[in-house]
């Protein structure tokens, strides 16, 4: 299922661990995988702790150390530095689904990752049974 994401930032990450839970429960799958895709070279997806902020905002911050917004890059549009941001993500994660319920760790949650914002954005969501 496709879902539609507005970004406010440059560079944010956005929990979208409700949404893939409502996609795994409206499935009414008790066992299988869910498997989230992002569509974008700018923009990525990934699985890390939800319950302190600080977290992803220590993310961004490395991320933007070593691959700075303003680099020696030859890319004319000027955002090499999210499309590696977005390669280092991934375009995609795979949770695996157990008795209905999305196994996640328990500080863990899955973002949708920007990199070249603010945008208009979209995610997928596809829940396999197995």
């Amino acid at each position: 299922m496709r879902h539609k994401i507005k970004t406010v930032k440059p560079q944010q990450f956005i929990d979208i661990t409700d949404k893939v839970a409502n996609e795994v429960k409206n499935s009414n799958v008790r066992s299988g995988i869910a498997v989230v895709y992002v569509p974008h070279t700018t923009a990525g997806v990934t699985i890390n702790e939800s319950a302190d902020p600080d977290v992803v905002r220590d993310i961004i911050s490395a991320l933007d150390k070593t691959y700075p917004v303003h680099g020696e890059y030859l890319h004319i549009e000027g955002n090499s530095h999210a499309h590696i941001k977005a390669s280092l993500m991934g375009s995609s994660c795979t949770v695996v689904i157990q008795d209905g319920r999305l196994l996640l760790g328990t500080w863990q949650g899955i973002y949708f990752c920007e990199f070249d914002g603010p945008r208009n954005r979209e995610f997928y969501v596809k829940i396999i049974e197995g």
